[in-house]
């Protein structure tokens, strides 16, 4: 069993409106040295497939369709096995 450990994340020219609300909500608290916070999503996906080369396929192609928009997003993942 893989699991795959995928992280999307806004690419650095997209504004972040909900990192900016953060980053002034921490400044309002005296973190005054935090110069910018990026929210992203992390997700888990787990697979009845030992086969690496084609769960990362399936991966890449689920972020395509799915998980990340390709205009503003990027996506990195990991895979791991997994004991059930």
């Amino acid at each position: 069993m893989l699991k795959a450990k995928i992280h999307v994340f806004l690419k650095p020219s997209v504004l972040d409106p909900q990192g900016q609300a953060v980053t002034n909500s921490l400044h309002s608290l005296g973190y005054d040295a935090i110069r910018e916070t990026r929210i992203s999503k992390y997700i888990e996906i787990k697979f009845d497939e030992n086969d690496e080369e084609k769960v990362s396929k399936q991966v890449h192609t689920i972020c395509d369709k799915l998980l990340a928009n390709p205009n503003t997003e990027k996506y990195a993942f990991e895979l791991e096995a997994v004991r059930d």
